[in-house]
C-alpha cells in the first residue's frame, strides 16, 4: 500500500501518518526526516542540501525527489508520504519517479479539521523547556495556567505559533497544497476523506475503515 497524507498545519498528519506506518507495516517517509538523515549521514545529496539550508533557501525539489527515491527503490514495505508533495509542481514530478520504480500510488488520505479548530491547535500550544512535555490552553490545559504539570517549569509559547502567523501558514496551506486534493481527484487516485477533529484513537480507526472498508 502506497499512500500520500495530506492536511492543514495542526491537522495530525505526523501524529496519523506514525501510526498508520506502524499499524500496517509502511515506511513513513517524511521530508523533515529525509533531509536531516541524509545532513547527518553526510551523503552526497546531504551534503547539497546542507548547502542551500546554510544560506537560508529552500532546498530544491529535486534534491526532495532523489532523497525520496533513494528511500523509496530501497524498501520493500509501502509507504506514506507525509510533507511531500506540498505543490502540483512537486506532484507532477513525483508521478514518473513513480511510475518508473513501478511503485504507484493506492490513495490519498486526508485529513478534514476547520481552521478555526487549527488556529487553536497551534495557537493554542504550549511546551515545556524541561521536561518538554506539551500542553494545550483549548484542549489539554495544565493545572496551573503557565506552569508544567510534571516537573513545575515555566511553560513557554512559540514565537510562530501565534494566532496570525498560523493564519497566515494556513493561507499558504490553501494556496499550494490543498489544490493537490483536486489533482489527484482528477488522476483518478483514489481520495479519502477523514474527520480530523476527533481524538488521536478515533481518527486513526476512521483511517482505517476508509482504506480497508468492512465488506457489505
Amino acid at each position: 500500500m502506497n499512500l500520500i497524507i495530506l492536511g492543514a498545519p495542526g491537522a495530525g498528519k505526523g501524529t496519523q501518518g506514525a501510526l498508520l506506518a506502524e499499524r500496517k507495516g509502511l515506511r513513513q517517509i517524511s521530508t523533515g526526516d529525509l533531509l536531516r538523515d541524509a545532513v547527518r549521514r553526510g551523503t552526497a545529496l546531504g551534503r547539497k542540501a546542507q548547502s542551500y539550508m546554510n544560506a537560508g533557501e529552500l532546498v530544491p525539489d529535486a534534491i526532495i525527489l532523489d532523497l525520496a527515491r533513494e528511500v523509496i527503490a530501497d524498501t520493500d514495505q509501502g509507504f506514506i508520504l507525509d510533507g511531500f508533495p506540498r505543490t502540483i509542481v512537486q506532484a507532477e514530478a513525483l508521478d514518473p519517479m513513480l511510475a518508473e520504480l513501478e511503485r504507484p500510488l493506492d490513495g490519498v488520505v486526508v485529513l478534514d479539521v476547520p481552521d478555526d479548530v487549527l488556529v487553536k491547535r497551534i495557537s493554542g500550544r504550549r511546551s515545556c523547556p524541561e521536561c518538554k512535555a506539551v500542553f494545550n490552553v483549548y484542549f489539554d490545559p495544565p493545572a496551573r495556567e503557565g506552569v508544567c504539570d510534571h516537573c513545575g517549569a515555566q511553560l513557554t509559547h512559540r514565537p510562530d505559533d501565534e494566532p496570525e502567523t498560523v493564519r497566515r501558514r494556513l493561507e499558504v496551506y490553501r494556496a499550494q497544497t490543498e489544490p493537490l486534493i483536486a489533482y489527484y481527484e482528477r488522476s483518478g487516485t483514489p481520495v479519502h476523506y477523514v474527520d480530523g477533529q476527533r481524538g488521536v484513537d478515533a481518527v486513526a480507526d476512521a483511517i482505517d475503515d476508509v482504506l480497508e472498508p468492512e465488506p457489505a
